[in-house]
């Protein structure tokens, strides 16, 4: 599946842990947190996001990391839990329209079925 979020774009965290869910540690808290996309694995339909979803990872020495140790480390989410922001810092939908011969994302809104503006890279 061909998805409308691509690499370098701003994103928010829409689902997924919140200030609000109990007994969780606050260095989880994801909802409502904004990063920029680093890669996006269309296959498994995640994205990775930077500054979200870090988790520490155990690494044994190697020649590329000789000390090993703990690293903290950013892995993919689901796609379906982070929404584009706008240039105004605004979560908006997607969707896609052919312009002049070329396809090109526009933003949606719930005030009018018509209205849509080019999303800029």
């Amino acid at each position: 599946m061909k998805l409308k979020i691509k690499k370098g774009d701003m994103v928010m965290v829409i689902a997924g842990r919140s200030e609000k869910t109990e007994g969780t540690q606050s260095e989880h808290w994801e909802r409502g947190k904004t990063g920029r996309v680093l890669r996006v694995y269309p296959k498994t339909m995640r994205i990775l996001v930077e500054g979200i979803n870090v988790r520490k990872k155990h690494e044994k020495p190697s020649a590329a990391n000789q000390q090993g140790g703990i690293i903290e480390r950013e892995m993919p989410i689901h796609y379906s839990n982070v929404q584009l922001v706008d240039s105004d810092g605004i979560p908006v939908r997607v969707g896609i329209e052919e312009r002049n011969g070329e396809k090109v994302r526009v933003v949606r809104t719930k005030r009018s079925k018509y209205y849509t503006k080019e999303l800029k890279n």
